[in-house]
């Protein structure tokens, strides 16, 4: 068997970074994408490679050079065309070479793991095509293939329809053709297609028409879970290096990207909190239905949208300010507001701090195993401090611990005796046991305690992060115009603005929501506890906050949970309040997903 590599393309996509390089001399966490290619061949059984260059080939050849001499004969085909073809004339030049051997074929642009090209030369079938279930980052060939793995059709681009999605496979772009296939089906038809078409196309197209005959035996080979990313420009690039990051690296470059993990389907991130049962199907339903509408319109303003979060949340928008999440918000109110000395409490959610100049912060510690405290509490420890503004995350971020509604109203009254204005984040609150009369966004309450903000993300509890939406309400209408006028004229998005017109329609399922989240919160409570080597904390929110015992350690379980089961947890021993104690924060998923990660913790009991 021979390996033939398809690496004359220009990769233009990639701009600077093939300005003077072919695309397969990209590194991928410092090893360019040709020299893992070479190596992973070199491990196989194989007669030679023969490796098809064009844009920028000499460079290629001399980095090459002969260090492989040892392990792989290499030979070179040249394409002298290559800024005008594309690769089913790179193909045609090697066909030569096709018709001596058996042959991997395989496109330079792209890395796999190791068993990938083993799979495929030990797969007993002849002709076969790499695939994998379609995903959503996935562009380019896509197949449909039967009962028996036999590829029944190449779906071309303007044929893909994104409602068959669940049917399709997209190539891998790693091909084993049998010498006898290339010379009696293959060739012929390429030949004949480049004839007729010309040769800037790509040699899929002769594959399309090949499996639409009732007699060629080309089958597809699915590769299930293994590591696969073909890389066409700087955000593949970037993605391929979270993915084959090595086992030390990988936690920390996944952290560094601050959530889009959609764009790794594989994933369970434990790490982010929102609400599993909410939307609904049906809310989600009528959101799509008006998708090219809200798509193709601007967003109204700030007043339209006071009034829809008004509607929202029952109270009056003329005490309510909209924000592009509450992060937006957070930085208006902590660097627009002047809070002066700043009470926190420690460990917190460090958005609040991070705007903060670090001499303005009181900090609180509670002195406990669980990092609980009451309103008494913060009213003892803050007695005596000069303070301008009170900060209360409620429940607290990571710990969950959760002061009841006339607790909080009473340290609102303590802190207006002394001229210090209290600040709610209750983004969780709804998470809490009687969640239905524990909020504080009602215009009695927030009218009869007029310095007191009320903060609110509805990523969180409402489960719509990707929308990007927060309140800010207060009857402080001096702070709430400087607000108004401190965030963008359009700071939302047509989408969230249309999320808050429906919400109403939904809101006795958001109800029933809760309820189900805080079953299941107990439920994966109980079944955290059965860990030895986890310590549960009590918590109103949405996670637990989770002591790691010896010998075990928060940075080792979080590692070895990303490495060995693609979960993400948050390690919190980095925390501040933390004091490089192991701690890990763990969000509560559907019981599916929340079973998945017991389970994998439980393996490593054994």
């Amino acid at each position: 068997m021979q390996a033939i590599i398809l690496a004359a393309g220009m990769g233009k996509r990639l701009g600077a970074l093939t300005k003077n390089n072919t695309k397969c001399m990209i590194e991928v966490n410092g090893v360019t994408l040709i020299d893992r290619m070479l190596t992973q061949l070199s491990a196989l059984d194989l007669r030679r490679v023969v490796i098809v260059v064009g844009y920028e080939g000499r460079k290629l050849m001399d980095h090459i050079g002969d260090r492989y001499d040892d392990r792989l004969r290499i030979e070179y085909v040249e394409n002298p065309v290559y800024d005008r073809t594309n690769n089913i004339y790179s193909l045609a030049l090697a066909k030569e070479k096709l018709e001596e051997d058996d042959t991997l074929l395989l496109e330079s642009d792209l890395i796999v793991e190791d068993s990938l090209l083993k799979m495929a030369v030990e797969n007993p079938s002849p002709n076969i095509a790499l695939v994998a279930k379609y995903q959503t980052w996935m562009d380019g060939t896509m197949v449909r293939i039967g009962s028996d793995n036999k590829i029944l059709n190449f779906v071309p681009k303007n044929g893909f329809r994104y409602e068959d999605v669940q049917h399709y496979y997209k190539t891998v772009n790693i091909y084993k053709f049998s010498r006898e296939f290339s010379c009696n089906e293959y060739i012929p038809f390429l030949e004949a297609y480049s004839k007729v078409m010309g040769n800037n196309e790509y040699y899929e197209q002769v594959l399309r028409i090949l499996t639409s005959l009732d007699n060629i035996d080309l089958k597809a080979l699915p590769i299930g879970d293994c590591k696969w990313y073909e890389i066409d420009d700087v955000q593949d690039l970037d993605i391929a290096e979270n993915i084959f990051a090595s086992d030390e690296d990988k936690l920390q470059k996944y952290q560094k990207r601050y959530g889009g993990y959609w764009r790794f389907p594989d994933m369970l991130d434990f790490c982010y909190l929102v609400n599993p049962f909410f939307p609904t199907a049906r809310m989600k339903d009528e959101m799509r239905a008006n998708f090219d509408v809200v798509l193709v319109n601007y967003p109204s303003g700030m007043g339209v949208n006071s009034l829809l979060a008004g509607k929202y949340f029952g109270i009056s928008s003329s005490h309510v300010c909209v924000g592009n999440g509450a992060a937006e918000l957070i930085k208006s109110l902590m660097e627009m507001s002047s809070p002066g000395r700043v009470g926190l409490t420690y460990p917190t959610f460090e958005e609040y701090p991070n705007r903060l100049p670090s001499d303005s912060v009181v900090k609180f510690v509670p002195e406990n195993q669980d990092f609980s405290y009451t309103a008494q509490d913060l009213k003892s420890f803050f007695a005596d401090k000069d303070l301008d503004t009170l900060l209360l995350v409620n429940p607290d971020n990571p710990s969950g611990n959760y002061i009841p509604l006339s607790d909080v109203l009473d340290l609102e009254d303590w802190c207006a005796e002394r001229g210090i204005r209290l600040v709610v984040d209750e983004s969780f609150v709804d998470f809490s046991e009687g969640f239905e009369n524990n909020s504080l966004l009602h215009d009695h309450v927030l009218e009869s305690h007029p310095r007191m903000v009320v903060m609110k993300s509805i990523s969180k509890s409402y489960g719509v992060p990707g929308l990007r939406l927060g309140v800010l309400a207060s009857a402080d209408k001096e702070l709430i115009a400087s607000m108004k006028k401190d965030v963008a004229i359009w700071n939302i998005n047509s989408f969230a603005e249309f999320y808050m017109q429906i919400f109403g329609k939904y809101e006795k399922q958001y109800f029933e929501a809760c309820r189900l989240f805080i079953a299941e919160r107990e439920r994966l409570r109980s079944r955290l506890s059965t860990v030895p080597f986890l310590r549960v904390i009590p918590s109103q929110a949405n996670y637990f906050l989770c002591e790691v015992l010896a010998p075990m350690t928060s940075e080792a379980l979080t590692a070895s949970l990303l490495k060995d089961f693609n979960i993400l947890i948050k390690d919190c021993s980095t925390k501040k309040g933390f004091d490089g104690r192991s701690f890990i924060r763990i969000a509560v998923r559907s019981a599916e997903d929340n079973d998945r990660l017991v389970d994998s913790m439980a393996s490593y009991i054994r």
